[in-house]
């Protein structure tokens, strides 16, 4: 059987790309090893970044990139306030080994936990798990994509991760027209584990200790035993949550955020009425109160 040919195209690739091209793009992509993926999007896609949240998947591309170019595509971590220490023991441990800069994105006006609590409240995850997951991942993300004027990224998702990923393409454009590339779409967890032992790749010190998948402390604890599934003890007994909201629609999870902003501005205008009527304040008086 002949090898199924690259498919040609105006480089680098634009969005809005033709759906057959793109179909065309990942039947092509199929036939390629991981290295030979990355590479691939090195010499195709425009303006390349690499998300990462330093796990294991996002680590062994990194440690690949290392051995294919000079010039990797600079490194984006979304520093959710909530990480653990170990994570961020990590980024610096990356830094390191390979010389990297990173650019790290936090929730808008916001330095520490202290900030975001003081803006948002405390336990937002639990009041209102939307809005947490837009304002700590979804905007940071979306604010450095502008900032560093990015058009492509490389994920660590991958398909055996199951639910909405079982279905994951090499290459795919999200709502917003933003490629995402996964080099590594194909390959299980053990596959992964054993690239990250062979190459002596840093990985996080709490896979040591239990954990599955580290996200944000609140979210993540250690897998019990018999727990399915490569990402088990994330959002522990909540089937119905998979993704932390990055890679779901933007414009949904943004609508989603203006409609909840709404509703508690209405809130706080029917309270501040019911505050004026109980202190018999009516006309102009009852207005400043609302005010």
């Amino acid at each position: 059987m002949s090898a199924l040919s690259e498919p040609v195209f105006s480089k680098p690739l634009q969005h809005p790309v033709d759906q057959q091209l793109l179909e065309n793009i990942n039947s092509y992509l199929h036939t390629l090893s991981p290295q030979e993926v990355l590479r691939w999007g090195l010499e195709n896609l425009p303006n390349l970044h690499q998300t990462t949240a330093f796990g294991l998947t996002g680590l062994a591309q990194l440690d690949m990139l290392s051995t294919i170019t000079s010039c990797p595509p600079p490194l984006i971590f979304i520093d959710t306030l909530y990480h653990f220490n170990e994570t961020l023991e990590l980024v610096e441990q990356v830094k390191r080994r390979y010389g990297r800069d990173v650019h790290s994105y936090r929730p808008e006006g916001c330095e520490t936990t202290a900030d975001f609590e003081k803006m948002h409240g405390e336990r937002l995850w639990e009041r209102n798990e939307a809005a947490y997951d837009y304002l700590v991942k979804v905007e940071p993300a979306r604010r450095a994509y502008a900032e560093l004027d990015v058009r492509s990224v490389i994920t660590g998702r991958r398909a055996s991760q199951g639910a909405s990923r079982k279905s994951l393409q090499p290459l795919e454009v999200d709502s917003t027209g933003l490629f995402k590339l996964n080099p590594l779409f194909s390959w299980n967890f053990s596959a992964v584990q054993t690239y990250i032992k062979e190459h002596d790749v840093p990985r996080n010190a709490l896979l040591d200790q239990g954990y599955k998948s580290v996200g944000d402390w609140h979210s993540t604890q250690k897998s019990g035993e018999g727990d399915d599934g490569e990402r088990a003890g994330r959002w522990a007994g909540r089937t119905e949550k998979t993704e932390c909201g990055l890679h779901e629609d933007y414009f949904t999870l943004r609508l989603q955020m203006l409609k909840n902003k709404r509703e508690a501005e209405l809130r706080e205008k029917d309270e501040a009425r019911g505050d004026g009527a109980k202190h018999g304040l009516t006309g102009t008086a009852a207005r400043e109160v609302i005010v």
